[in-house]
Parts: structure tokens; sequence; C-alpha cells
């Protein structure tokens, strides 16, 4: 008897040319014949992405920043013919919900997808979600928008789908805690005096990971870590005091899943991200990895130590969110958001990044938006605070 082989996944790629973006590219020309890219979107390099494009054979292209949009389309040739280029906001929204798309990667810096991944699940399309910043901003709207259309949400956070993979199979009410493992960043160890002389150029050096500017800062600060509880509680229906972080310089164990009898589950390989993103794409199914995998014939140490939260003031920022609820979570991003950028374009010092968003959630933190459209607000209204917060830094200085 014949058996057909199961037909290929269409992927739509929204943040091709990041480092998440790269990683899923590897994922798909490892797998041809599970895989296929319909689909790709970016900020503003119009030239990488039409690269893209043209290696994959994609047809459907999309640029969020409205100068590389009008670029793009003054130079037609450098996609393949026939391409149908889109752009702004609404361009990624069209491209989410793409008829010929089967799931949908989200790997845009910050909040600026949360409506393309909105517009996924409504559409029907499983979404595979690697901006945790999303979750944490409207994690019920969109947790709700996948049980209504009957979509898969996959998280694509190495932690998270870590997270995930131990909890297959086992019943909620079994879980007594989860936790999820830090590198601890660039500064892991620094000497606490040392960290007021750092610069932009030492926060963006990560001792394990190959990432963007703005989550290799986060990680430094362990804001990333703050905002990883914040999106497993959401995601996982978990209270605040089940989500716990752990310091692991090696980035090996990925989380740890306790349950109620003692006994733990963990995750374990290499710090890649095509582990987790081969993972969401491929799900249910398993496959040869694209990276090696961890061999436990050779000398493999693995350290674990608590987090300093007096050390990491961003992750006691982010149990306090945890706590607060309501619009917290949302501010908490925002602020944090405004505050990574300053530094990184040298308006504030890197210890000024907890600061600032303290100070920002002292004054909104106990907003409860009732739905979207006012959590959006809170969010605009973070982001002016933050700013304005700085400016005044700025000039006292």
């Amino acid at each position: 008897m014949n058996i057909s082989p199961a037909p290929r996944k269409r992927v739509v790629l929204l943040g091709a040319t990041g480092s998440i973006g790269e990683s899923t590219l590897r994922v798909i020309a490892a797998h041809p014949d599970k895989l296929e890219l319909v689909a790709v979107a970016a900020r503003g390099n119009w030239e990488k992405l039409a690269a893209i494009a043209s290696a994959h054979g994609v047809r459907h292209v999309g640029l969020f920043d409205e100068k590389a949009f009008a670029a793009a389309r003054a130079h037609p040739a450098a996609f393949p013919a026939g391409t149908r280029l889109v752009g702004g906001l609404a361009g990624l929204v069209e491209l989410a919900q793409l008829p010929a798309a089967d799931i949908v990667l989200v790997a845009v810096v910050g909040t600026t997808g949360l409506e393309p991944a909105l517009a996924a699940l409504n559409a029907g399309k499983d979404l595979a979600l690697a901006s945790k910043e999303i979750l944490v901003l409207a994690g019920q709207h969109v947790l709700a928008a996948a049980a209504k259309s009957g979509a898969k949400l996959l998280p694509v956070d190495s932690e998270h789908s870590a997270v995930f993979q131990c909890l297959e199979g086992n019943p909620h009410a079994s879980v007594r805690r989860v936790t999820i493992t830090a590198s601890g960043g660039a500064f892991r160890d620094w000497p606490v005096d040392r960290l007021t002389t750092v610069t932009p150029a030492d926060a963006v050096k990560h001792p394990n990971w190959s990432m963007g500017p703005k989550i290799t800062v986060d990680s430094a600060t362990l804001a990333n870590k703050g905002l990883e509880l914040i999106e497993a509680q959401c995601l996982f229906g978990l209270r605040p005091e089940q989500c716990t972080a752990v310091m692991h310089p090696q980035s090996i164990v990925h989380a740890i899943v306790e349950f109620t009898d003692g006994s733990m589950l963990a995750q374990l390989c290499p710090p890649s991200m095509t582990f987790p993103i081969q993972h969401a794409l491929l799900h249910p199914a398993r496959a040869p990895g694209v990276d090696a995998a961890l061999d436990f014939r050779k000398l493999l140490t693995l350290d674990f130590r608590p987090l300093d939260e007096v050390r990491f003031p961003m992750l006691r920022l982010a149990r306090e969110t945890m706590t607060a609820g309501g619009g917290a979570p949302a501010v908490y991003n925002a602020a944090n958001e405004v505050a990574v950028a300053s530094f990184l374009a040298h308006q504030i010092p890197f210890l000024a990044i907890p600061r600032v968003v303290e100070h920002i959630l002292g004054q909104l933190s106990r907003s409860a938006p009732a739905d979207l459209p006012a959590i959006l607000a809170l969010d605009q209204e973070a982001r002016r605070l933050a700013k304005s917060e700085i400016e005044n830094r700025e000039s006292r200085i």
C-alpha cells in the first residue's frame, strides 16, 4: 500500500531579517519536504529581504517601514518576478491572513506583531510566537482568539518551548512549579560597582546567544526573564508564585517543570534557536535537527545559581508586575522598550533602565484596561511618560 507523504506546512515569516528569522530560514532550508516559505516580512532591510525572497522563491513580501517599502517598490527587479509587495502594519496583517498559509511565525521586535498575530489566529492559522511582548501586552486576547478559532499557539522562545514540551501529556493540576533559566547576560560576572560604566557596545555582547540589540540588553538587565515569567504565567495558566527563574550560565537546560509528586522534567539542547523554532514549525512531528545535539561523551557541566534581585531589579519589578496584574505587564513592557532604546542611543546610563521602569510602574500600574483598545492606549501612555521621564533626567544631568 502506498502512503502519500504529508503535505508541506506553508509558513509566513514576519521578521525574516533578524536573528530569529535567520534561524527559521535555516530550519526551512533543512526540511524542504516538510516546510515551504510562502511569505516574508521585515521592518526595513529591504535588500536583505529581497535576497531571502529570491533564495526561497517567495512572492508575498512585506515591509513595515514606509521609506523601506518605497525603496523596495523602486527596485522591483531585486525581487522574484510576480512578487506582491505590501507595506506598513496593514501589510503585515494581510500576510498573516494569507489564504495559502498554514502557520505564521511572528518574530518582529516589540509589540508591532500584536495585530498580525491576532489576525493570523482569527483566520485560523497556527501561530508560532517568538515576540514575548505580545503575550505580555495582551495575553488574554491572544489566548481567546486561539481558543475561538481552534488554531494552535506554539511558543518559540527557548524557555517557553521547553515548558511546553515538558508539559505535553501532563494535566495542569499536576504542576507545582515552572522554573525557567537565565544565562545572566553580558555582565553576570562583573562587579556591581563596574555596572556604572556599562556602554551599549558592552551590553550587546551576549556570552551564549546571537540576538538583536534590544533583547541582548534585556538579557543583561534580566528584563527578558521578567517578560518571560509574565508570559509563562499567561501562556500556561499559572499563578505568579508558580513561576520562577534560576541562573544557568551554560544555557543548556532551558526550563524545569516540577510536579506535585516532587519529580521534575527538564528540556535540554544547545543554545541555538533552531531547536525551539523547528519544534514549533513541525509540531507535533519531530525530525533531525539543524544543529548538532548535545554529546554526553564529552565533558559537560551544568551550573545553577540563585538570581540576585538586588543586582537584577528588573526581575523584582516583574514579580511585582505579575502580582499587580491588570495593566501592569503592559506598562512594564512599554517603559522597558523606551528605556532600552534610550540607553542604546546613549541618552541614559545602563542602571537607569530599571529606575525608569519602576517610576512609570508607580504611576500607571494600578490601571486595569477593560479591552484591547484600552490596553493599547495604556501602552502608548506608558511610552509617553517614560520618554518624558528620560527627558527630565537628561535635563537634570
